[in-house]
């Protein structure tokens, strides 16, 4: 904009604010000066606004030259930082960049005219320069002009339909392609690859666009060229010039201009007389070198030579495949001529003609009959070899050589033989021993054939059902199983599954179940478990307690119902697993003493970290339940206490030197928790009494070195009885691991519980078991009386709520 114009405008912006401020001046106050202040402002945008055009190819390299902005505008170039010099733009403002070290406008990003402004002819993109102190505002537009970088693009393959009685100089239009650019980039010729029945024309539209038509220059011949492909090629006129080429599948369509022929104008039929009725003769086949309905085709019998009142002869119209109905006698006639015509579908329709002669023979013409007797049936798979199942009489009308009769059974390799007893007499007979398991029936085919030529033959079947014989015992899927239920389970509880199948059938293979009774300690083992004899589900009768039976090993029975019974047996090896039942329980702290209360007498002379007291609990658990930690209570009104309990030692000791205000009797709660879950607690009570050195009464210090030397010995005995579990824990762990790979391949049984994988707990060097009980476990088996063993420590598993199922599984050994 030239700067005259700025002017007259500025000047006009500002008669006006002074007329706004004339009218509005009496009114005053906040709205009055808020409204003076817009106008102001606005003036000054006012002033500082202008336009600026520049122009830049698309496609252009990061940095290219679009113009010297600042110099254009008016701006010097070092007022471009202090007064915040910088540019807006609609929609993508990363396009353009101003550098303002030298206040040149370049390409930042680049630039696609057909995505910025599509088929548009005009494409600018819009900047506002602004710059403070004072405000100004202008108006930039940079052009982009178009290049050649589209090529043309077609839609996708033509296809053409074309009948084969199109006129010469038919004119086909096709599809042109499209340029995204503009202007002469997209102005679009074409040309057609070289063949002998099209040539192009060019049909320009209103729009100055070109639209390719094909015209018929050679007549076509579906049947000699059922398609043609073509390629056609569009090329614009930008330079360097582009191009794009699509296929053109030109389909030729039929025309009914062929008859159909048969494979050969005469054919031949022989046939013996009293063929069956509907017997195929023969199978006409023509054929249309037209396509489509043209080349459909149907038969129909045009005339039959001589006329029979016995016999009569249809074709199928759309096979071709010519029957027989009636009876054909040679002594009626020997000879028949049948002509045929095929006809095809289409307009006008076309016909081919052949003659099908048909020659009649005499022959055997009397079937064998085969009559059987059943003696015996069903046959029990325990028969003799040589036992009589059938008799079987064969006979034939004909005479001679036509009514000889000889017989075979079918189908081959069957327990069976027929055996000749008399003259067209046989008897079926066992040939080898049966095996219902294996083959319960047997469909027998006897085939009696006479010696005619051609021989005549005759079948019968005899269906020979096997009876069953109890010789099959019940088996199940493997010897032994592995159960794993939690303790404590609510009686009756179902804890497994037992499953034979028994390969027999009836009531032979109807499996009833039973335990193996047995004595169990000094109880029988129907008092711990029961099995379902239908069903084969063990159930626990009583809550199993893991502290006194560990294991329980035992068999079930498995006996069908034939007689004589057979029967079989599995093993269920049933380990009982430990919950947290049993709470910590406190030892006295010697003879005399209560078993939740220890008295001690400190010394006020002993300092920090001396051990004055030990807190001594075992749990009757296992595993994490039995391990035992141990809490110094807080006292009562929150006071802090000079003494402390060691988290798995329980040993008392002294937090600082004592002195005389503390209290000359202390009284301690130590809580003693175990790992169980839920935690199972006790609280043990230690009343220590201060005094000064040399005041403690001697009766007094012998009993603590009594107590001293009686820890001391407890210790030294716990010692011994840690290594000694961690040694009987790993040696089962590791007897564990390898009867579990020796029985991994064995298919697991699942039971009424999910599968829990049990877990094996060592002892903690912290001293986690420096005051477990010891305890001997019973593990019960089926090998002889209850065995006393130490067990490794039970997995630590979650509470079930409701069923003693879901902890338990079957492991497959």
């Amino acid at each position: 904009m030239l700067a005259g114009e700025l002017s007259l405008k500025t000047d006009s912006l500002t008669s006006e604010i002074r007329l706004s401020a004339m009218v509005f001046s009496w009114r005053g106050g906040f709205e009055t000066r808020r409204l003076l202040l817009s106008l102001l402002l606005l003036a000054a945008w006012e002033s500082g606004s202008g336009q600026v055009h520049y122009s830049v190819p698309e496609e252009a390299k990061h940095g290219t030259f679009v113009g010297r902005i600042a110099q254009d505008l008016g701006l010097e170039l070092a007022e471009l930082v202090p007064r915040l010099f910088r540019v807006a733009s609609k929609g993508r403002g990363d396009l353009l960049e101003v550098n303002l070290q030298n206040g040149i406008l370049f390409v930042n990003s680049r630039i696609d005219r057909e995505e910025l402004c599509g088929r548009s002819a005009e494409c600018s993109i819009n900047l506002e320069v602004i710059v403070d102190r004072p405000l100004q505002v202008f108006h930039v537009e940079v052009e982009v002009k178009d290049i050649n970088d589209n090529p043309p693009v077609f839609r996708g393959e033509q296809k053409v339909l074309i009948s084969e009685s199109a006129p010469l100089e038919s004119r086909f239009p096709l599809e042109g392609a499209s340029d995204a650019d503009i202007g002469l980039n997209s102005l679009l010729t074409y040309r057609l690859s070289l063949n002998e029945s099209f040539t192009l024309k060019l049909i320009t539209k209103t729009d100055k666009s070109i639209l390719p038509e094909l015209i018929l220059r050679k007549s076509l011949d579906r049947e000699e060229i059922p398609e043609l492909n073509m390629l056609l090629t569009a090329l614009d006129g930008g330079k360097p010039q582009l191009t794009e080429s699509v296929q053109i599948q030109i389909t030729i369509l039929d025309v009914n201009d062929n008859a159909p022929e048969f494979d050969k104008p005469g054919y031949k039929v022989v046939l013996f007389e009293n063929v069956p009725n509907g017997t195929r003769i023969i199978q006409l086949n023509a054929s249309d070198l037209d396509e489509g309905p043209n080349r459909k085709i149907s038969y129909e019998i045009r005339m039959i030579l001589p006329l029979s009142e016995k016999c009569m002869f249809l074709i199928n119209p759309q096979t071709g495949e010519i029957r027989i109905y009636g009876k054909l006698d040679f002594e009626e006639n020997n000879e028949y001529e049948i002509q045929v015509n095929a006809i095809d579908k289409g307009i006008p329709p076309m016909a081919g003609h052949c003659t099908v002669l048909v020659e009649v023979l005499d022959l055997n013409d009397n079937t064998p009959e085969v009559m059987i007797t059943s003696l015996s049936l069903p046959v029990r798979e325990d028969a003799q070899v040589g036992t009589v199942i059938a008799l079987i009489s064969v006979s034939d009308c004909d005479s001679g050589a036509n009514g000889q009769v000889t017989c075979s059974l079918t189908p081959p390799h069957i327990p069976f033989k027929l055996v000749s007893t008399f003259k067209n007499y046989y008897t079926l007979v066992l040939d080898s021993v049966l095996d219902r398991e294996s083959a319960s029936n047997y469909e027998v085919m006897v085939t009696a054939r006479d010696g005619g030529s051609p021989s005549l033959s005759a079948t019968a079947s005899v269906s020979v059902e096997v009876a069953d014989v109890n010789d099959n015992a019940p088996a199940f899927a493997q010897p032994e199983y592995t159960v794993f239920v939690k303790e404590n389970n609510p009686p009756g509880c179902h804890i497994f599954t037992v499953s034979a199948r028994d390969a027999d059938a009836q009531e032979n293979a109807l499996v009833s179940y039973s335990l193996v009774e047995r004595r169990v300690g000094e109880r029988a083992l129907s008092s711990y478990v029961s099995v379902h004899a239908e069903s084969g589900k063990v159930y626990a009768l009583q809550p199993l307690d893991h502290e006194e039976l560990e294991l329980l090993q035992f068999q079930v029975s498995a006996r069908d119902a034939g007689v004589p019974p057979l029967g079989s047996s599995v093993t269920l090896q049933v380990f009982v697993l430990d919950e947290n039942d049993n709470a910590p329980a406190l030892l006295p702290p010697g003879p005399g003493g209560g078993p939740s209360t220890l008295s001690q007498v400190v010394a006020r002379s002993v300092g920090a970290g001396h051990v004055v007291a030990k807190v001594r609990a075992v749990d009757a658990d296992s595993g994490y339940n039995a391990w035992l930690s141990y809490e110094l209570q807080p006292a009562a009104g929150g006071a802090s206490s000079p003494f402390r309990v060691g988290l798995y030692s329980g040993e008392i000791s002294t937090t600082r030197a004592l002195d005389e205000a503390d209290a000359p009797r202390q009284r301690l709660l130590v809580l003693v928790k175990d790992h169980g879950e839920p935690a199972l607690t006790a609280t043990a009570t230690v009343l220590l009494s201060l005094e000064d050195s040399g005041q403690a009464p001697k009766a007094s210090s012998r009993a603590l070195s009594g107590a001293a030397g009686a820890e001391t010995a407890l210790v030294d005995v716990n010692v011994y009885l840690i290594i000694a579990i961690c040694a009987m824990s790993s040696l089962f762990v590791l007897t564990l691991l390898l009867y579990t790979a020796l029985r991994c391949s064995a298919p697991p049984s699942e039971g009424a519980c999910g599968p829990v994988k049990p877990r094996l707990v060592c002892s903690s060097a912290v001293g986690s078991w420096s005051y477990s009980q010891e305890r001997r476990q019973r593990v019960c088996s089926g090998e002889g009386p209850p065995k006393t063993d130490l067990m490794a420590f039970s997995p630590c598993l979650p509470a079930s709520g409701e069923d003693c199922l879901n902890p338990s599984s079957e492991v497959s050994p």
